[in-house]
């Protein structure tokens, strides 16, 4: 079966334990992810929530995979666009690589499906997000406006 797929790599100035934190904990990913945060107890098997700033729901799934502070798998649902929604589970793949004092931070997507919506929306939603990510760890401040 044909897939679509997405990957990311970024490098960010941090300890891996430092991003790790960024990357799970709900106040830190507000600063970064445009107000939005993560709801789970980062067990494997647990349900995750991505949540807007008022409170709809964004995305959901489960935690498939969780070794800190290096991997993280999800099942990874879109909840808010019916046309992405309709589409099913994604796999995201977060993985963090120790490299010459910084981390190598890759993240993918993948869908059984050969062209996807959601695919192309996350294409475009993960660079914006870890450039924000990367800039505030690195600097203290976002370089994306935080209203969504």
């Amino acid at each position: 079966m044909a897939k679509s797929t997405f990957a990311y790599c970024i490098y960010i100035q941090a300890a891996p334990e430092r991003l790790w934190r960024a990357l799970t904990q709900p106040e830190l990913t507000r600063l970064y992810w445009f107000g939005m945060h993560i709801e789970t107890t980062w067990q494997v098997g647990a349900p995750w929530r991505l949540v807007f700033p008022d409170g709809r729901l964004a995305d959901s799934g489960q935690v498939l995979m969780v070794d800190a502070p290096y991997r993280l798998t999800l099942r990874w649902h879109n909840e808010w666009k019916p046309e992405m929604r309709e589409e099913g589970d994604s796999v995201c793949h977060i993985v963090l690589e120790e490299e010459e004092g910084v981390v190598k931070l890759l993240v993918s997507h993948e869908m059984e499906r050969e062209t996807s919506a959601f695919i192309q929306a996350v294409a475009w939603g993960w660079p914006r997000i870890l450039s924000n990510l990367k800039s505030l760890l690195e600097t203290g401040e976002p370089i994306f406006p935080q209203a969504q």
